[in-house]
């Protein structure tokens, strides 16, 4: 089990990051937000779930280990795998989601991309006794989002998560007026805002 990465990041995408450590170059799979706050030639850190399957093995890194034991605590219920465990940490992250799943909380459940009504259902019933497990970090905010790249990392992040193009640039639109307010929001804030917005269709 490789429990974290550090080492130097030598590329990033909207939902992934390479880290060169020792020479070898390490692919994770990564939240919108992650991937954001990487900076290309620096050193950084990520909390990391090996998911295996028959015809692939692929690295998951977070921005810290609760993040991690989120996603790997998600795949407990029945019905879901990795992508469903990823668009959880995206949208909810650890201190929401245990808030969600102690109050029963449907609706906040149901803003996950591909998690319906029923899915949120089982999710309380198989997760209640277990959720509790998670610790209370706060994953840290990445650095203000960017006049000229907010946008392209949200569409990205969102066509990640599964969301049609049409749909990611209409929620671009709907979140336009949080950069504008304040040009330092991070990009995680602006996902959170457009996923909201998208929920609400």
């Amino acid at each position: 089990m490789i429990s974290h990465l550090s080492g130097t990041v030598a590329g990033v995408g909207a939902t992934w990051l390479v880290l060169e450590v020792n020479g070898f170059g390490m692919k994770t799979l990564c939240t919108p937000a992650t991937a954001a706050a990487a900076r290309l030639g620096a050193q950084t850190t990520v909390h990391t779930s090996l998911v295996v399957r028959e015809d692939s093995m692929t690295l998951y890194g977070f921005q810290n280990a609760d993040e991690r034991d989120l996603f790997e605590l998600v795949q407990q219920a029945s019905g879901v795998g990795p992508k469903i465990a990823q668009a959880v940490v995206s949208v909810m992250g650890p201190e929401d989601f245990r808030t969600a799943i102690a109050s029963e909380n449907l609706v906040a459940l149901c803003k996950v991309p591909g998690i319906g009504r029923k899915g949120a259902q089982k999710m309380v019933i198989e997760l209640k006794d277990k959720v509790n497990a998670l610790g209370a970090v706060t994953a840290p905010t990445p650095s203000g989002a960017g006049a000229a790249q907010w946008r392209e990392q949200v569409a990205e992040g969102l066509q990640g998560l599964g969301y049609s193009t049409r749909d990611a640039d209409a929620a671009c639109d709907n979140v336009a007026h949080l950069v504008e307010e304040d040009p330092g929001v991070g990009i995680a804030v602006l996902m959170r805002a457009a996923l909201v917005s998208l929920a609400r269709k």
